[in-house]
């Protein structure tokens, strides 16, 4: 538990910068930072599933994909429109918590 609100915390303060970044071309470069780093995640993830698994979470994983290549398209207001409202998610999560 304690480490999943490390986690959030971490993933907040990244949209944060996001968020809080005024020049559209290093806010630009931040969201493609995440999108690769969670490209990475996603496909470590995938390597770890086997056989049965992997079956399994196809749709999620090939559903996340989907979503990251929708994220590599924004502009930068968008991106950060898009941070602001994962910033609330984790924001309601924790509060839940």
């Amino acid at each position: 538990m304690n480490n999943s609100i490390k986690t959030d915390d971490v993933i907040f303060n990244f949209f944060k910068q996001i968020v809080d970044e005024k020049d559209d071309t290093k806010c630009l470069e931040l969201g493609k930072n995440w999108i690769h780093a969670m490209e990475t995640n996603l496909a470590s993830m995938e390597t770890n599933l086997n056989g049965a698994d992997k079956l399994k979470h196809k749709d999620d994983i090939q559903s996340n994909r989907d979503h990251l290549d929708s994220l590599k398209i924004k502009n930068s207001a968008e991106l950060r429109e898009y941070a602001t409202q994962c910033m609330i998610e984790i924001m309601n999560h924790k509060s839940q918590q």
